[in-house]
């Protein structure tokens, strides 16, 4: 090799470099991916699997956030680019989404303190976002529309609003004084993730019917209209295990029963017609079918649709819905291994082109 080629090639650091200068917004979708299936696994087994899969999602979660921390304090430019980008801004509610499900995890495994963390800065998270990324679309953009840039990343919205309802409902046995704020707080998020559901599916579904589709945008992230109905159905059956002595869990409950049975089943009719785009896709169209980042935000809604259904059939009783969650998380967990692996064969063949040049 000769001297001017090895100085061409960048050195670990400055690939670290790159890589947290170009860090994706929705690259939390990593840890979201892992905790669901850590949370499906401690539910139904095996013990050890859920284990391994937790201290996975949080050595993630610790890497990436550093990385954005990084990114935040060299790379504004960058950040601020990623906020005007219509189809990348509705990635940094990972973030956000990836604290409450964690905190979540944590509580199941007796944490309640890091729980308690984890949700107050997903909260802080979710606050600024919820109005600081609308007002960057409506506000700050520079062309007339931005139907062009919605995809399924925004539904993203929803999966960080009900996640922060999931965590409220999860610390009111915590923190029994604040219980009836708590209460209050899960039921006020989960109807506002709810409306917001609706309105960006009529948003994906208008671009679906004026836009031609490629399968270049026929992207995985798509998969986040079912994974948003699963969790809206998570966040729901928790507020149904509270205590029907809060006058907001007493005053909803019927509705929140009804329409938690009505995305479940909306969600489930999603998997079929979701299941044939990516036929479409990758086999009619012959689309690559290699490593993308947006694959785990495939494997985020099976592990998803799995948790919600076993949560929601446990509340309103309804007995089949355990098998069911039960083949569903190992359709999760194969998945979960399949992207793992195209991650690091991706990781070996840049190694291998390395060395060769």
């Amino acid at each position: 090799m000769n001297t001017a080629t090895s100085r061409s090639q960048p050195g670990p650091l400055g690939r670290a470099t790159t890589v947290v200068r170009d860090l994706n917004p929705g690259g939390f979708a990593l840890v979201m991916a892992t905790e669901i299936i850590s949370t499906g696994t401690f539910l139904l087994g095996p013990s050890w699997l859920s284990q391994a899969l937790l201290v996975i999602a949080a050595i993630g979660f610790v890497v990436l956030i550093v990385a954005l921390v990084i990114r935040l304090a060299r790379y504004r430019a960058q950040v601020a680019a990623d906020f005007r980008a219509p189809d990348r801004v509705f990635g940094f509610f990972t973030v956000a989404a990836s604290c409450d499900l964690l905190g979540t995890r944590f509580a199941s495994a007796g944490h309640p303190v890091v729980t308690t963390g984890l949700a107050c800065l997903a909260a802080a998270l979710w606050l600024g976002l919820t109005y600081g990324v609308p007002a960057s679309l409506l506000l700050a953009r520079r062309r007339e529309s931005v139907l062009g840039g919605v995809d399924g990343t925004w539904l993203l919205w929803v999966v960080a609003t009900q996640s922060l309802s999931t965590d409220a409902s999860t610390l009111v046995p915590v923190w029994p004084s604040q219980g009836r704020l708590l209460a209050t707080a899960a039921v006020g998020l989960w109807s506002v993730g709810l409306m917001l559901y609706l309105l960006l599916v009529s948003l994906i579904l208008l671009k679906w019917l004026t836009i031609a589709l490629t399968p270049a945008t026929l992207s995985p992230p798509y998969w986040i209209l079912m994974g948003a109905t699963g969790i809206t159905v998570l966040a729901g059956a928790d507020i149904l295990d509270l205590p029907a002595t809060f006058p907001a869990v007493s005053a909803i409950a019927g509705f929140v029963k009804g329409v938690c049975f009505l995305f479940w089943s909306f969600g489930t009719w999603w998997i079929p017609l979701l299941v044939i785009l990516g036929f479409w896709r990758h086999v009619l169209s012959k689309w690559p079918l290699r490593y993308e980042l947006g694959l785990w935000a495939v494997v985020f809604p099976i592990g998803m649709y799995s948790v919600a259904t076993l949560t929601f059939g446990k509340a309103v009783r309804l007995s089949f819905t355990e098998p069911l969650s039960r083949g569903v998380l190992w359709v999760a967990i194969v998945a979960w291994l399949l992207v793992a692996a195209a991650y690091f064969a991706r990781l070996a063949r840049r190694r291998t082109a390395r060395r060769s040049s």
